[in-house]
């Protein structure tokens, strides 16, 4: 496929760079000997702007972009190009500026170009494969990271490329690694300081992952108010937790089988507290990555705040509702004890609805978990005993990521878009989502229905929603035709997300089925329901 063949199937709808997984692989000798469209050759008549001044303007846009001023670090990298049109330094910091703005389009461009003109380029292949990873290309970016490294080994940014797309595939481990081969490099970068913390985080390293946040609050922008709370807070949190000497630790029997009932689509079951405590309505909840419990259920139980963190950001109401950290000494699911359990607490907004919380991944993510809608059995099976059952399966499975704010994340097919989509698998869904974008295209749109959605949310209620009825809906080989779905706007989601999600699927698909989640393997395997 020719580049320009390429860039135009970015238009089909808005925002479809975000979804598209056709990218060519530069790296390729067929690609690099192909008929590319080459940008025009600067005007002769436009003035040269001095090689030394430019160092001088690029490096005062590369510390706006550390401070977060993006506009005005890409101002001074568009008046660069401007006055040096092969000035490729300038191309690629631009690049990384609109990369962190999100215009993912406009940076692709940029970078594709100079890591098409310059195969020795370590940076543009770095940069190359940030946003091809943002984009959810996770193929061609590690292509593009490893190129990267080859050419140089000490270019952070492909280092720190790999370290998330490792973590986002569950090895985290091997992610943790390059993240701090990353930061090593380059310790001014916040950014590497971030993702660093974060995973450490999921890796239970909390003093690390505290240590990191710390760093990264000396050096980021201060401009960024509601996130410096959060981080504060979260920090806490990590000191608290660092302080114990494990967590979500096992104990009880190897396996266990309890009922669980489907209301609004959500499959729900009953934990205690303690052996013999009163029993507790919870929502299994693979869309959340820490379990929550209802401020109304915490303060009837006497469950104390370890600390507060800010805001964080959901759907519904206001995007907005205040973290409040709490910790369980032990939760019973059936025969299974789960001993020292981090929470949420906040307050649910669905009046009449008894449920006391939800189940996050982190709490059900060292067993085989099973949803079984046809039977109304929900099963945990220890991940130690795990390995026979899954040999001897033999069923389809099907691959899964884990995005940076926690979420399972799978790709799914929609009849009319020509390319798979990211969709966060989402069993506290009632209802499958589609993005605003999505929702807009000329694809889509032709099945919007009259009916208007009421959307209960961890942030608050969002009223006349719109709804469509997509004609056809698969994952893998699993197909639904005529599903409800409903049009959000998932940029929240996205901006935490790590790379970029299409629409959630929920319930309303997902209950058709008898779901295992193989958290150690990161695949979930589909039987359909008889």
């Amino acid at each position: 496929m020719k580049y320009e063949d390429l860039r135009a199937s970015f238009f089909q709808f808005p925002g479809y760079f975000k979804y598209t997984k056709k990218i060519v692989c530069l790296i390729s000798a067929c690609v690099m000997t192909a008929n590319f469209a080459v940008s025009a050759a600067a005007n002769a008549n436009t003035p040269q702007v001095k090689t030394g001044e430019s160092k001088q303007l690029i490096k005062q846009a590369e510390k706006l972009t550390r401070k977060g001023e993006f506009e005005k670090a890409g101002q001074i990298l568009r008046n660069v190009i401007e006055r040096d049109a092969e000035n490729s330094r300038a191309k690629l910091s631009l690049s990384y500026v609109l990369l962190k703005q999100r215009h993912l389009l406009e940076a692709y461009d940029l970078s594709f170009e100079i890591a098409r003109s310059e195969p020795k380029n370590s940076y543009a292949f770095a940069v190359l494969g940030a946003i091809l990873l943002n984009s959810g290309n996770f193929r061609d970016a590690r292509t593009s990271f490893i190129n990267s490294i080859k050419l140089d080994n000490r270019q952070g940014l492909a280092w720190m490329g790999l370290g998330m797309l490792d973590f986002y595939e569950n090895r985290i481990t091997r992610g943790l690694e390059s993240l701090r081969e990353a930061v090593y490099l380059e310790p001014q970068e916040s950014d590497f300081l971030y993702s660093l913390a974060q995973v450490a985080a999921r890796a239970e390293q909390y003093k690390e992952a505290a240590d990191a946040y710390k760093k990264f609050l000396q050096m980021a922008p201060h401009t960024e108010t509601e996130r410096r709370d959060r981080i504060k807070g979260l920090i806490g949190f990590l000191q608290y937790l660092g302080n114990r000497r494990s967590l979500y630790e096992l104990d009880g029997a190897k396996q266990t089988v309890v009922p669980l009932k489907l209301i609004n689509d959500r499959p729900i079951i009953q934990i205690r507290l303690q052996k013999n405590g009163e029993p507790l309505n919870f929502v299994l909840d693979t869309g959340s990555g820490i379990s929550v419990i209802s401020l109304e259920t915490a303060e009837k139980l006497k469950i104390k705040p370890i600390t507060r963190g800010g805001l964080a950001r959901g759907i519904g109401g206001s995007g907005k509702f205040e973290i409040v950290y709490g910790f369980l000494p032990s939760i019973f699911i059936g025969e299974v004890k789960i001993k020292s359990v981090p929470i949420y607490i906040r307050r649910f907004h669905a009046p009449g609805e008894r449920v006391d919380g939800y189940i996050g991944l982190a709490l059900i993510s060292k067993f085989l978990t099973t949803i079984d809608y046809g039977d109304s059995t929900f099963t945990l099976l220890n991940q130690n005993t795990a390995e026979k059952e899954l040999s001897a399966a033999g069923r389809l499975s099907l691959p899964l990521r884990l995005t940076s704010s926690g979420f399972l994340s799978g790709e799914v097919d929609l009849e009319g878009i020509s390319v798979p989509l990211n969709f966060i698998v989402d069993t506290g869904a009632s209802v499958s989502v589609i993005s605003a974008d999505l929702a807009g295209s000329k694809e889509i749109s032709p099945f919007i229905k009259d009916e208007k959605m009421r959307v209960v949310g961890a942030a608050g209620i969002t009223e006349n929603v719109s709804s469509f009825l997509l004609p056809r809906i698969s994952f893998g080989s699993h197909s639904r035709s005529s599903v409800k779905a409903i049009a959000l706007d998932l940029d929240l989601i996205n901006e935490t997300a790590g790379f970029e999600q299409a629409g959630i699927l929920g319930g309303n698909f997902l209950k058709n089925y008898r779901l295992t989640f193989d958290f150690f393997n990161s695949k979930v395997i589909f039987v359909p329901i008889k």
